[in-house]
């Protein structure tokens, strides 16, 4: 995987979750709050990261540091995939479909905000394992890097892209 620089892009975060937790220790509970976030350029282009801290706003800070260095790009063709991919995480299981014009993101919840930010347009997905936020998280990152366009097909079986389309 190639590291793709973040300051190129003007990049959109989107907070996913924010979960407090608490340990407890011999003077009490000390409590810390772990932040889940998607940055996306919304053409091509889309991370995710998490962060840690006690105060919520420098988890969010570090979740955002951190999803600029996950970046990832995701081949598309027009506003949808070419092909359909199924992601898997853990026990997280996303199946992304390429939809027709006009159809619109048919996801809900993180899988949304990870297209939408991506840039995708077009999808129809599912979930088809456990719904963790994480891990359904990681199952669409997972399903988006699967992805192969035409051309890099071509070139893995020696022929023209032209060739494969026919």
């Amino acid at each position: 995987m190639t590291y793709i620089d973040p300051s190129q892009f003007e990049l959109e975060d989107r907070v996913v979750s924010i979960n407090r937790v608490t340990k407890v220790v011999k003077g009490g509970r000390r409590l810390r709050f772990a932040a889940i976030v998607i940055v996306g350029d919304k053409n091509g282009h889309v991370g995710f990261g998490t962060g840690k801290a006690q105060e919520v706003p420098e988890a969010i800070r570090k979740a955002v540091e951190d999803a600029k260095k996950n970046l990832i790009n995701v081949p598309m063709v027009g506003s949808t995939i070419p092909h359909e991919v199924i992601g898997k995480f853990g026990a997280g299981k996303i199946m992304l479909k390429p939809a027709v014009e006009g159809s619109g993101i048919a996801a809900g919840g993180a899988v949304r905000a990870v297209l939408e930010l991506a840039g995708v347009g077009d999808i129809t997905s599912k979930s088809l394992g456990r719904n963790t936020p994480i891990n359904v998280i990681r199952a669409t990152i997972e399903g988006l890097k699967e992805i192969k366009t035409a051309e890099s097909v071509a070139e893995m079986r020696g022929i023209s892209a032209q060739n494969l389309l026919n």
